[in-house]
């Protein structure tokens, strides 16, 4: 019994050895073949329907949105339109075509204004002594003007009503070109209003547009509600999305870009019938969009992307900041005319502050010609401080 007890025990002590098993079939990788068709699914998807918030961009590359479709390859390129192909050779000509050299060449200062003209003696100071050099045309769309300068007298073209926001702005600049586009002197063309002021003397304004060849029209990205946000899907496939940009509508603008506008109709119903107060929910607006979208797609290297006109947008409100009487000091004016940087702030949650430096020919120079909004109760102050603030060093 003790030693069965013992053998028994004995074998309980001992180690176990596994039986040898038959080897199955390796099963196949399946886990691999379903991650990369899910990774093939994302990235498909991520190309079609790129993700705009910066959260998910950041989520896959460390440089946003812009790092992660640097990942794919380019899109191919959209075939345009019948009307597309016609209205981009028709201005790829006259791009190319040199303008008419004018022995008299001069400048257009097109006022848009709803009525009187309360800066009026200012210009006059302004133009005095410089006939022959510049032509003064008047778009009053609600009252005509009582005229004190001889320089404005019989200057109103026939114009037509203008209601903020809506497409009859833009209507209105047209119709200013087109009148001063009959003078073939005419060489460059600075749009106004009737509380824009000049900031220079004439001679500094004239060869600052006439010995530059592009054209002073503000135009940035902004991909916030005030942005691409007012951008609405009609517009395709003429305008799409990524091209839509947002700027000041206070241009100044050399002849060919003023041609190119006049024979522009394609771009130009886009933005008449799908930017507008409304549409949808949104609150798209004509001046602020057509123009800075039009040279952004057909000729982004012959504008300088800045207005020279001078607005303070500090008080993050509706409108601009007016300016009164009280706040006309040479110390004012001195700052304005120093100004090197033209800034924009995007409307997304972000904030984006965009600097880019004013440069003139490749050089630094200052980014103003003209200002607003000066209210009229500012005349007297301008006139007694002209000769001064016009006569700043224009530093770098």
């Amino acid at each position: 019994m003790k030693s069965a007890q013992a053998w028994r025990l004995g074998i309980k002590d001992a180690p176990i050895l596994p039986m040898p098993r038959q080897r199955g079939h390796l099963k196949k990788p399946t886990w691999i073949i379903v991650l990369v068709s899910l990774v093939s699914f994302f990235l498909i998807c991520a190309y079609v329907y790129p993700p705009h918030n910066s959260a998910a961009c950041y989520v896959f590359s460390s440089h946003g949105c812009k790092g992660f479709k640097s990942w794919l390859p380019p899109k191919p390129a959209r075939e345009l339109t019948d009307d597309e192909i016609a209205s981009r050779i028709v201005i790829r000509e006259m791009l190319k075509t040199p303008p008419a050299i004018s022995l008299n060449p001069k400048i257009a200062f097109l006022f848009l204004t709803p009525g009187a003209l309360p800066f009026e003696r200012l210009w006059d100071k302004f133009f005095q002594g410089h006939e022959g050099r510049f032509s003064v045309y008047v778009h009053a769309s609600k009252d005509k003007p009582v005229h004190f300068s001889r320089y404005f007298i019989n200057r109103e073209i026939r114009s037509d009503t203008v209601v903020w926001g809506k497409i009859s702005m833009v209507d209105a600049e047209r119709r200013l070109l087109a009148n001063a586009l009959k003078d073939p002197n005419n060489q460059h063309f600075v749009l106004l209003s009737d509380s824009c002021i000049p900031l220079r003397d004439f001679d500094y304004v004239y060869n600052y547009l006439m010995n530059t060849n592009v054209s002073f029209i503000d135009c940035f990205e902004d991909p916030g509600p005030h942005g691409t946000g007012r951008y609405i899907e009609y517009m395709l496939p003429e305008v799409e999305k990524k091209d839509f940009r947002k700027g000041a509508q206070w241009f100044t603008m050399k002849r060919q870009h003023a041609i190119i506008i006049m024979a522009d109709s394609l771009y130009y119903s886009k933005f008449r019938e799908y930017c507008k107060p409304g549409m949808e929910g949104r609150n798209c607006y004509s001046d602020e969009h057509y123009l800075p979208t039009f040279f952004y797609m057909l000729d982004p290297a012959g504008i300088a992307n800045w207005s020279v006109t001078h607005v303070d947008w500090s008080e993050m409100k509706w409108h601009p900041k007016s300016y009164r009487a009280q706040d006309v000091t040479f110390q004012l004016m001195r700052n304005i005319t120093s100004i090197i940087d033209s800034v924009h702030v995007t409307s997304d949650e972000r904030r984006e502050v965009k600097v880019r430096p004013c440069l003139w020919n490749g050089n630094h120079r200052p980014c103003y010609l003209f200002a607003r909004k000066f209210l009229p109760e500012t005349l007297d102050n301008l006139l007694h401080l002209f000769p001064n603030y016009t006569s700043i060093s224009v530093g770098r």
